[in-house]
């Protein structure tokens, strides 16, 4: 018998014969090598006993400008010790109708490209590739040690148009996303201390979190002795919503008779929301014109300015003197939307200055957000939630500490 080359990529079987289907695919036969006898897929010991044979054909790796095909002659072998068993093939794992080098390839792109682009660019079905990368990704994303978890920040993201949410939470010390979950409520979180368990709920010594108090309620009824921390982002742009733009919206109100005024306020939005080192030479200059001339626009803009003070505190103490210095001030201003969200946050406060103790913020985990949205966009979204979360615990395996 001549060597034939292919022969070398299907051991125990050399090829039989070859059919091109047409312009663009190719089925090669394979028949079982004389010299190799069948294995058990059981014990994985060869034996002589055939009981019957079946043919399957799979899909192989392409072949130059060919998708490749093979027709291979499965044998079930009757085994001493096992009985009736299809034989242990290397290279066509189990009841598997794509060959280990076809499922290597695919990993392989699918980590490169979204899942649609890869069975478009095989010629496979989208749910073939979904099902091979789901199994590398349960394969491949590692167990977080509970054991070693201290310090926790949790946020939301947005799964789909129509206020539909998930939550992601990580690790604040390995930056390890550990868990994400549909839903934002006590209930859509609760499963995720199920998943850490009594004993490393215990351990669990502060949760950095927006002002959201279905979290909050939640870490407290499972970690009472952590602490929670506000995130300074957060509480800044909620201030800058309720109380800037308001403010803002009424000054504008009252300059109906002078329209110069008027359009200048209504048009300063973002040179007031935007942190003053942002801006540009000319901004800054707007800007500070537009406080000179608006005085309750200055008030509240200095306010927002003292309230992020409070994350820069040096000690818990200071950051209480603070808060109770920026309170009486707020209080003061004879600014209705200041009052508003200064009792509002009254309730919030020791989440605040636990800030100065456990510096702790949801800015890692924005920037992470901000890459679940390209993953998002690549797929064109994603039809199964549960895959879409496993790419995300993928895309962040933490970093070694």
């Amino acid at each position: 018998m001549h060597a034939n080359p292919l022969s070398l990529f299907w051991e125990g079987f050399t090829v039989e014969s070859s059919t091109q289907l047409d312009a663009q695919s190719l089925l090669i036969r394979l028949q079982p090598a004389q010299d190799s006898l069948p294995c058990c897929s059981g014990c994985h010991q060869p034996t002589s006993a055939i009981h019957d044979t079946t043919i399957r054909r799979a899909r192989e790796r392409d072949l130059l400008q060919y998708r490749l095909w093979l027709e291979v002659p499965v044998r079930r072998v009757r085994c001493a010790a096992c009985g009736p068993r299809v034989e242990h093939i290397r290279w066509l794992p189990g009841r598997q109708r794509l060959t280990a080098a076809m499922i290597h390839w695919v990993e392989s792109l699918v980590r490169l490209m979204p899942a649609q682009h890869v069975a478009q660019l095989l010629g496979l079905h989208w749910h073939t590739v979904k099902a091979i990368d789901q199994q590398r990704l349960q394969r491949d994303v590692a167990e977080p040690d509970k054991r070693r978890i201290r310090r926790l920040i949790m946020d939301e993201f947005a799964l789909f148009k129509g206020h539909r949410y998930a939550t992601v939470v990580i690790d604040a010390d390995t930056q390890q996303v550990l868990w994400v979950g549909e839903g934002r409520s006590r209930a859509a979180v609760r499963p995720f201390f199920a998943w850490l368990g009594p004993e490393t709920c215990g351990q669990i010594e502060a949760v950095a979190m927006d002002m959201n108090t279905a979290l909050d309620l939640e870490v407290q009824h499972h970690c009472p002795q952590a602490r929670v921390v506000y995130d300074l982002f957060h509480v800044v742009a909620k201030f800058g919503r309720e109380v800037i733009d308001r403010v803002r919206v009424d000054q504008a109100n009252q300059l109906r008779h002078d329209r110069p005024a008027r359009t200048l306020v209504k048009r300063s939005r973002w040179l007031l929301l935007r942190n003053r080192s942002h801006l540009k030479d000319d901004q800054a200059l707007k800007l500070e014109e537009l406080l000179q001339a608006n005085q309750p626009l200055m008030t509240a803009y200095l306010l927002k300015d003292q309230l992020k003070e409070l994350w820069y505190a040096p000690s818990e103490a200071e950051a209480r003197r603070r808060w109770r210095e920026w309170l009486q001030l707020a209080m003061s201003s004879g600014l209705a939307p200041v009052h508003q969200f200064a009792r509002r946050l009254t309730s919030y406060v020791d989440g605040i200055i636990a800030s100065a103790r456990y510096r702790m913020n949801t800015s890692v985990l924005e920037g992470m957000n901000n890459k679940i949205k390209v993953l998002k966009r690549m797929a064109y979204g994603y039809r199964d939630n549960d895959y879409f979360f496993l790419k995300i615990k993928a895309a962040f395996p933490g970093k070694v500490r």
